[in-house]
């Protein structure tokens, strides 16, 4: 009979073993080689940037025209840089536009599992992105999902600095946040411990969302940034109600509405047109 200690160990094994598979198959990234790579076989060339910021290090992709507006690209919990690449190898898009793609921290090559819960913090780090590469000329920001609330926290705190936003499936309605009760044991030492650090990074953002969505309600008025607002009507992660709270917030512009019927959550990849068609209309406007 095997002894107790031996089937012990035996299992112990197989669950950290069990733990390190799933971190390694659901990291929801590219490494800087996949991302070198993918430039390579399109014939393109992509500057990966990282830069420091008090303890955090935040990393991003760079392309496009160095002459034309600023467009940074905020992905989604979990999410990488990677979620946006392919708008940063269209062409068209590179002729009118300098193009980033951001790893948010806590995700991609920025500090990997380690999140930043607080929005104010997340734009705080993105600003220093915009600053080093705004030279005089516009800037427009697309946020998919939790980078909806992330790209107009930035607009709301610094809003001399952004021109134009594109909310893609945006989470930003503190009303519309689902109940956090399941969420909260994964905040413990333990189950922190066992999580994919992708899902730790996206629960300890998430699980905080709503408090921080309260916080800016009354910083709304300050985003006088030209709007699009982009949202699927069958999307079942992020009420398509999340679309007319934008645009009853946004009261010094009047935001553009782009619906799309029987549209998922998973724009990037299922509906990559409508946010490269934003992106180009966004640009004729703030060019004006």
């Amino acid at each position: 009979m095997i002894p107790y200690m031996f089937r012990l160990f035996i299992c112990l094994l197989v669950f950290v073993g069990i733990t390190i598979l799933l971190d390694s198959c659901m990291q929801f990234r590219m490494s800087k080689t996949e991302i070198d790579t993918h430039f390579n076989k399109v014939h393109q060339h992509a500057q990966q940037v990282e830069y420091k910021v008090g303890k955090r290090t935040i990393h991003y992709a760079k392309t496009g025209n160095e002459d034309a507006p600023l467009v940074v690209f905020v992905h989604g919990s979990p999410g990488s840089l990677g979620d946006f690449i392919q708008f940063l190898s269209d062409t068209s898009l590179q002729k009118h536009a300098v193009l980033i793609s951001v790893d948010r921290p806590g995700f991609g090559q920025s500090n990997f599992g380690w999140a930043e819960p607080s929005l104010h913090e997340q734009a705080k780090l993105i600003k220093e992105l915009i600053e080093k590469n705004k030279r005089n000329q516009p800037v427009i920001l697309v946020g998919h999902s939790l980078g909806g609330p992330v790209i107009a926290r930035i607009s709301m705190d610094y809003p001399e600095l952004v021109d134009g936003l594109v909310f893609v499936a945006a989470s930003v309605d503190p009303d519309l946040e689902p109940a956090r009760w399941w969420r909260a044991p994964f905040v413990t030492p333990f189950f922190r411990w066992i999580f994919p650090r992708s899902m730790r990074a996206s629960n300890d953002e998430i699980y905080p969302l709503k408090p921080e969505l309260e916080e800016m309600m009354d910083m709304w008025k300050n985003i006088r940034s030209k709007t699009i607002v982009i949202q699927g009507t069958k999307d079942s992660l992020v009420p398509a109600a999340n679309a007319e709270f934008i645009k009853r917030q946004i009261t010094a512009t009047e935001p553009i509405m782009r619906y799309e019927e029987g549209m998922d959550h998973f724009v990037p990849w299922s509906h990559p047109h409508l946010i490269k068609n934003a992106v180009l209309d966004m640009l004729k406007q703030v060019s004006k």
